[in-house]
């Protein structure tokens, strides 16, 4: 009874399904927007006005609408939107969403935190829902995003809002190991979220794996993406996927290049800047500041900021994952007294994951980061500061980076630090609406850091490979960076910055010898700290404790048109501009020049006298030595041979005595065998045998009468013994012989 009572409720669910569809798309086509509409224009559905069907072929506008549940989108989502706590639609989903349910493409441009990824995902699963998509079906959505944090925090957001469809979605990214088991279900699934690297290795390494039947392709940091490093990847995904599909892309930067849309293939898309005509290109809630800081000071004032804000959460940028490395493991042995993290993109996978995870659930921490975590990511728990201890490369990167705080509703607050040279940055912020303010800050209230470093790099030596190594990146990336106007390494202190992280010598920069000219500001020469210009309008006296400047006892002074300068932290003014001096770090002074050897210059003399006081010529007492070593050979060889005639006498007494005692030895065998001769006469022929004895041979001659020898034979006179005397003798000679 059961079996057909749940194949009837699947039958039932199917058919509540397709009608669901046919009213969804009778309602989507009845009411689309106009193309090239702008539907935050149009006022919202007042309240109490009837949503979807009205009367039999008319339906209520979806477009300008302002909550989830006035769209033409399946129950499923609407369900899942709410349990996922999502009401109300941002900016960004009011203006994408009207289009983008309708099939077109879309080119969605949105501040930082305004709510992009709903933007993408809503359209995703409402198109596979209403083309019924199915596991056989294979893949019919595939989302890029640029770093692994970005797709994993997408991925759970589409978890999150599709956990009442029964579509298959999988998360393909690099750093796992298990890319045999990726390959055995990639083909089975409706959405993937992947990096492009990995989709590509899919593309080329899986068997069967298709994507014919694509239906919605969305890059997510769009312009990231299409970036110099992931062209060649792109490139090859976007030409293995069928052109006739809907395609987004999102970004708080949207790139307009005519050529990357041309590649991607897109059909009159929808370009969507909802916040294009605000005053600002961030965040209003988000309060901006810049200090100019000398690169001799950057870590001292980064390691006063931090102590000065132990109860907040930070996430602090550099330049190079070598800075990130060293100024984490050096801060962590200083202990600041707040828990510290570094995130790179060198990192594990699994570690990555756990690093951002921790971080998010924490109210009070620091993370050390490259510009890996400064693309699309979303904490859960605000971000009280962004601190960019180097000047970002462009814009954009600024503005993604001081988008990781005021997301949505919230407050956040930023500061960066910017070289005397690197000024020009605020001019080109101000241009793109950014509101930001510069601020001074008097460094003899900033806690020094620098001679601590000195210190563990002594009681530490792994860390000054470390070290050095900072400094290199950190030049290679001022060095490589398109914007010379800014980023001028001609003018960078090398020797400063190198001292401020405790390094005794600046490290070798060998690619820097095509760069540097006769004259410029180069290894080894300190370059001169500009004034300050008074002219900005908005550079405010502040005193820096509280909410404006929450940063320790750091005090700031307005600009003004006296020259401020520090001289190992003493204020020096001097109304006039032409005076200007170094800024010496702490811990070492600094050569102002090379050293060179001048082979012309006088040479001195050295007068040597002998035993009497009389003076000798400079290569006398040479010449003298020499005579002595002779003569100490000489007397030397002379002792040898002496000792070698002894040595010799020694060892003839030596082998002497040796051969005398083997004489008295073999003297006493040839007695003791003597004896034994008289016993036993066959105990004497075994012991010569054994002795290794020649046996002497004995001649029987019947003619000799006598028993003398004859010519050596030994004779026997027959006549003289008996006849039985004969047979015992000729019985023992026969025994000997058996023997023998």
């Amino acid at each position: 009874m059961r079996k057909p009572k749940s194949k009837s409720l699947r039958n039932q669910n199917r058919l509540s399904e397709v009608n669901e569809i046919q009213l969804l798309n009778s309602w989507i086509e009845s009411q689309k927007p106009d193309s090239g509409s702008n539907p935050l224009a149009l006022p919202p559905l007042r309240s109490g006005e009837p949503v979807g069907r009205i009367d039999g072929s008319l339906f209520s506008r979806y477009s300008g609408v302002t909550m989830f549940d006035q769209l033409p989108i399946s129950q499923k989502t609407k369900d899942g939107l709410k349990e996922s706590k999502y009401i109300k639609m941002t900016d960004i989903q009011r203006a994408a969403l009207p289009h983008a349910l309708c099939g077109r493409d879309i080119l969605g441009a949105a501040k930082t935190g305004s709510g992009k990824t709903l933007a993408f995902i809503i359209p995703v699963l409402e198109k596979l829902y209403r083309e019924r998509y199915n596991r056989e079906d294979g893949v019919g959505s595939i989302i890029l995003s640029p770093t692994r944090e970005l797709a994993n925090q997408t991925f759970e957001v589409l978890r999150s809002v599709g956990r009442h469809h029964n579509f298959s979605a999988g998360l393909l990214i690099g750093g796992h190991k298990d890319v045999d088991m990726e390959k055995e279900h990639v083909n089975d699934m409706n959405i993937l979220v992947c990096t492009p690297g990995r989709l590509l290795q899919h593309m080329d390494q899986t068997v069967n794996f298709d994507c014919s039947q694509l239906q919605v392709l969305i890059l997510d940091e769009a312009d990231r993406i299409l970036d110099v490093g992931f062209k060649k990847a792109v490139n090859a995904i976007i030409s293995q996927l069928p052109k006739k599909r809907q395609t987004f892309l999102f970004s708080a930067t949207q790139t307009k290049s005519v050529q990357d849309l041309a590649r991607l293939s897109l059909k009159d898309p929808e370009y969507l800047s909802v916040h294009e005509e605000s005053d600002t290109a961030t965040p209003t809630s988000l309060n901006q500041r810049a200090i100019i800081v000398p690169a001799e000071h950057k870590l001292d004032m980064l390691w006063s900021f931090i102590k000065a804000n132990l109860n907040s959460k930070i996430l602090v940028f550099f330049a190079s994952r070598k800075q990130v490395t060293f100024v984490f493991e050096a801060f962590k042995k200083l202990r600041p007294g707040i828990p510290l993290k570094c995130l790179h993109g060198k990192m594990k996978q699994i570690k990555r994951m756990a690093i951002y995870s921790h971080f998010c659930e924490e109210k009070r921490s620091v993370l050390f980061c490259t510009d890996v975590g400064s693309r699309g990511l979303d904490f859960n728990k605000a971000v009280n500061w962004v601190v960019q201890v180097d000047c970002p490369d462009d814009i954009k990167t600024y503005i993604h980076r001081v988008g990781r705080t005021a997301r949505y509703d919230s407050c956040g607050k930023s500061v960066m630090f910017l070289l005397p040279s690197e000024k020009t940055m605020l001019d080109k912020l101000r241009e793109e609406k950014i509101p930001i303010k510069t601020y001074k800050v008097k460094l003899d209230r900033v806690q020094q850091v620098t001679g601590l470093l000195s210190a563990l790099l002594v009681k530490y030596p792994e860390l000054l490979p470390k070290a050095q190594r900072a400094v290199t990146t950190y030049v290679r990336s001022i060095l490589k960076n398109r914007d010379k106007e800014i980023f001028d390494v001609m003018k960078l202190p090398v020797d400063g910055f190198s001292a401020s992280l405790g390094l005794p010598l600046t490290p070798k920069l060998r690619f820097l010898n095509q760069k540097i000219k006769k004259g410029n500001n180069i290894v080894g020469k300190p370059s001169v700290v500009e004034p300050e210009d008074s002219t900005d309008e908005d550079e405010d006296e502040v005193d820096l404790p509280g909410e404006e400047l929450d940063i320790g006892e750091f005090k700031t002074k307005e600009v003004d048109d006296t020259n401020v300068v520090l001289v190992d932290n003493t204020k020096i003014e001097d109304g006039s501009a032409s005076k200007i001096a170094d800024v010496v770090p702490p811990t070492r002074v600094l050569k102002k020049k090379k050293l060179k050897i001048n082979v012309h210059r006088p040479v001195g003399t050295r007068v040597v006298f002998d035993e009497e006081g009389n003076s000798l010529p400079p290569l006398a007492r040479v010449a003298h030595m020499n005579e002595k070593k002779k003569e100490f050979y000489k007397n030397l060889r002379e002792e040898m041979k002496l000792a070698d005639k002894e040595d010799k006498l020694l060892e003839r007494q030596r082998l002497q005595e040796k051969r005398t005692k083997e004489k008295m030895k073999r003297k006493g065998r040839l007695e003791d065998e003597e004896e034994d001769d008289g016993e036993d006469g066959s105990d004497e022929e075994e012991s010569r045998k054994k002795k290794g004895a020649k046996r002497s041979k004995k001649y029987f001659d019947s003619e000799s009468d006598d028993g003398e020898d004859n010519g050596g034979k030994a004779s026997i006179n027959t006549d003289a013994i008996s006849l039985q005397e004969q047979e015992a003798l000729a019985l023992k000679l026969l025994s000997s012989m058996n023997k023998i």
